[in-house]
């Protein structure tokens, strides 16, 4: 493929009302029950696994419409996908020749470190939390639907959930002053961080903030579909299955805000669903860095 300059309009079904740096899953699943990815989940999935740590390099288009071709989007897909991460902010392109590159942003490398230690650092299971809690409060109006929008969903994110309509609330001291600048609305919001008083019964106040049972649903789909599929093996390919894999992993932690395990059900499913991603996840890291070594074009990042 030549002259990939990638076009400037979107289809509307590629359009997405998210906050910059996040995007989220597709409504239902597909046969068999595995989630409808959007391209853009799956697209930061690949720039987290096989470019994040590797500076700065930019990869053709070309190379991403195959890889992620291995996952079901298809060419228009990914083109239109990798336009809007542009305008977003999330990815930089680059002319070499008759050819076009792509490559992480500063903004971009943030959201993917910050779920690289979703990931591996913090884990799905919080058994570390010391009583304190982070308070949120904001005011905006009608006219400023959008930034709302964006706000919670970036708090959300960051695991609050909404305590009432303008208070939100998250487990342990959660730095959230940078996400709330990135928006903009610094001069909009108030950040506490506090601890409950003994009369306050926070196994109640967990079950009415979160929906425990929608979060805990999505931890037992993924362990039941990852723990039947087969990681490797003749006939299976590494690079998609690890997209796949990692993609949903964020989709499935993006619901959770890690709330403290001894204010959970004993039963909780998160810690056997991370066993299972962690598993796969090792058994395909290297064929599926090895075959993304060998298979991308890259170029120096300038």
């Amino acid at each position: 493929m030549e002259d990939d300059d990638i076009p400037d309009t979107l289809p509307h079904d590629l359009r997405d009302d998210l906050p910059v740096g996040l995007s989220d899953d597709l409504p239902g699943t597909s046969d068999g029950g595995t989630p409808q990815l959007r391209p853009q989940s799956l697209m930061l999935a690949f720039f987290g696994n096989h470019v994040l740590d590797e500076g700065d390099l930019c990869v053709y288009s070309g190379s991403i419409i195959d890889v992620l071709g291995r996952v079901g989007v298809g060419e228009q897909a990914v083109r239109s996908t990798l336009t809007r991460m542009v305008g977003r902010g999330l990815l930089r392109r680059q002319r070499e020749g008759r050819r076009m590159y792509f490559g992480l942003t500063g903004q971009a490398t943030r959201v993917l470190e910050d779920g690289r230690t979703r990931i591996w650092r913090e884990g799905a299971v919080n058994d570390d939390w010391d009583g304190d809690w982070t308070l949120l409060g904001f005011s905006l109006p009608e006219s400023r639907q959008r930034d709302r929008h964006d706000l919670r969903s970036r708090l959300a994110w960051s695991g609050f959930g909404a305590l009432y309509s303008g208070l939100w609330i998250a487990p342990g001291r959660v730095d959230v002053a940078a996400v709330v600048a990135e928006l903009g609305l610094t001069a909009h919001v108030k950040i506490f961080h506090a601890s409950a008083d003994e009369a306050t019964d926070i196994g109640l106040m967990v079950r009415d903030t979160w929906d425990l049972e929608s979060v805990a649903a999505r931890y037992v789909s993924f362990d039941k579909r990852w723990t039947a599929r087969p990681a490797a093996g003749p006939g299976e390919d590494p690079l998609a299955t690890r997209l796949l894999l990692v993609g949903e992993w964020l989709r499935t932690i993006r619901a959770d805000p890690r709330l403290p395990a001894r204010h959970l059900p004993p039963d909780w499913p998160a810690r056997a669903a991370q066993d299972t991603f962690r598993r796969v996840a090792e058994q395909t890291a290297a064929p599926a860095a090895d075959l993304a070594h060998a298979l991308l074009e890259t170029a120096p990042l300038r």
